[in-house]
């Protein structure tokens, strides 16, 4: 069982405007040391939304982490089982302790963090409240598929050019968009999605 601690109530202000920003903020922090275990990651998040636990593996995907062997499917294992509680509407987080034994050298989190800086502030700047329906109940259910079909399409194809890091990248839309209440940014975010299912149909015609 992952046990996390709750964020403060200026903290959960801060998901909800920046919540790129305050997520990449929480991950340096806790990678300080020399290396960086996934449960000291999800310690750091806390446990007021599934997520913003959702958003650190989706966003580690799309940064230079992901040329790592074997990162990529970690990930996408995480961002399926964050994806699937909370489409099921579970209250506590539950994770593997074979996932949360997981880590990384420090050093390689903090570069990543510092390339998705730039990318994190767009990304934030574009996100206000707009289509609330497309991102509440029902249709919310439909992001949160998509989300996991991402996450558990990474293992298969982390060795096709290109479509984890879109994967990763519907997956980091969607889940700003669901903070945001961004309808109109959960519909571009289904553009990687589709994205990478062209590159993946692409390849096996090459095949």
């Amino acid at each position: 069982m992952a046990r996390t601690e709750d964020f403060s109530q200026d903290s959960i202000g801060r998901i909800r405007e920046a919540p790129v920003s305050a997520v990449l903020d929480a991950v340096e922090q806790a990678a300080q040391g020399d290396r960086l275990s996934v449960r000291r990651m999800f310690e750091a998040l806390g446990s007021v939304s599934f997520l913003p636990l959702m958003l650190a593996p989706a966003l580690a995907v799309v940064s230079p982490l992901s040329g790592i062997p074997g990162f990529s499917s970690l990930c996408g294992i995480g961002i399926a089982l964050i994806a699937g509680q909370m489409l099921v509407r579970r209250r506590h987080l539950w994770a593997p302790d074979w996932l949360m034994r997981r880590e990384i050298r420090a050093d390689r989190a903090r570069t990543a963090i510092a390339w998705l800086r730039r990318p994190a502030g767009w990304l934030e700047w574009a996100a206000r409240p707009r289509l609330n329906f497309l991102v509440t109940p029902p249709l919310v259910a439909v992001l949160q598929l998509l989300c996991i079909l991402a996450g558990l399409a990474m293992p298969f194809l982390e060795l096709v050019p290109f479509s984890s890091s879109l994967l990763g990248l519907t997956v980091v839309t969607l889940s700003v968009a669901m903070l945001a209440r961004d309808g109109l940014l959960a519909l571009i975010g289904m553009a990687p999605f589709a994205a990478a299912l062209a590159v993946i149909v692409g390849v096996l015609e090459l095949g």
